[in-house]
């Protein structure tokens, strides 16, 4: 599934679940569905507009976002 950025940021004063994963991107993505969703951004950078596609899921459900090329 692919979508597009619709807002990003990094992260980097984390939870402490994820202290050791900072600093780390995040982004709020409009899906071909039209139905937005937050998730974790893996790879490239990605900015506003960027096309990205889901390529995982973390365990609690989270989508990881991957930038197309």
């Amino acid at each position: 599934m692919s979508g597009q950025v619709y807002t990003e940021t990094t992260i980097y004063a984390a939870p402490e679940a994820f202290v050791s994963e900072a600093p780390y991107q995040i982004a709020i993505v409009t899906l071909e569905n039209g139905k937005r969703v937050t998730g974790r951004v893996r790879g490239d950078r990605v900015a506003i507009d960027d096309r990205v596609s889901i390529i995982d899921e973390q365990s609690a459900g989270v989508p990881i976002f991957e930038k197309q090329s």
